[in-house]
């Protein structure tokens, strides 16, 4: 029997739906556990003891800790996937961990840091942050006309750690609209057993 995996995180991180995506596609037994962010229980001596740098999302997989969300997402893979998600070949690898490093810098300082303005209320520099957005969509509208996913014709980690940023990128004022690519690839996405949204806030391009 599977153990249960402790999931911590917050509703509106997408670092953390990116883990809880990758579960529940797993099918994973999962307990998510709120982490209140607004109110500082990120930064507390009890939360900080089961990661150090004080972000979501970790998980508890039967007493095995680990934060970073991308890093969680190879682990699950190679855990769980059954050679499934990251397959054991060395471009296959290569390729998914390009678009992890995708995931952890043009995305997080694109589109993600577009949505902590309008949703977070972050001090960057709208302009500054959208226009990188942009330039990272027009990359993946690029290669999205090659091949289904990321990777290929198969769903890899790769979809999974850059969904969620991109799926919400208008809440940051960031518009999908000229990229039909992509929004062809996040129902693709969207259509996998076991896929789980987001929750959508009322801001940016989402308000009206």
């Amino acid at each position: 029997m599977t153990n249960t995996i402790k999931l911590y995180r917050h509703p509106l991180s997408g670092h953390a739906h990116r883990v809880e995506l990758m579960l529940s596609l797993l099918n994973l037994p999962t307990d998510l556990v709120f982490v209140d962010l607004a109110n500082g229980a990120h930064k507390k001596a009890e939360y900080l003891a089961i990661n150090a740098f004080g972000q979501v999302p970790v998980i508890d997989d039967n007493g095995t800790l680990l934060s970073d969300s991308n890093a969680i997402l190879v682990y699950l893979a190679k855990q769980y996937g059954s050679g499934s998600w990251q397959l054991n070949d060395p471009l296959h690898e290569a390729r998914v961990q390009r678009w992890l490093s995708v995931a952890a810098g043009q995305v997080a300082y694109g589109p993600a840091a577009a949505r902590l303005i309008t949703v977070f209320g972050a001090s960057f520099n709208a302009d500054e942050v959208i226009s990188r957005a942009h330039a990272l969509l027009k990359v993946m509208e690029t290669e999205l006309a090659a091949s289904p996913f990321l990777v290929g014709s198969e769903p890899s980690i790769a979809d999974v750690a850059n969904y969620s940023y991109i799926a919400h990128a208008p809440e940051g004022n960031v518009s999908l609209e000229a990229y039909p690519n992509v929004r062809a690839w996040l129902q693709r996405i969207e259509a996998l057993p076991g896929f789980v949204p987001m929750q959508r806030t009322a801001a940016g391009l989402q308000a009206s």
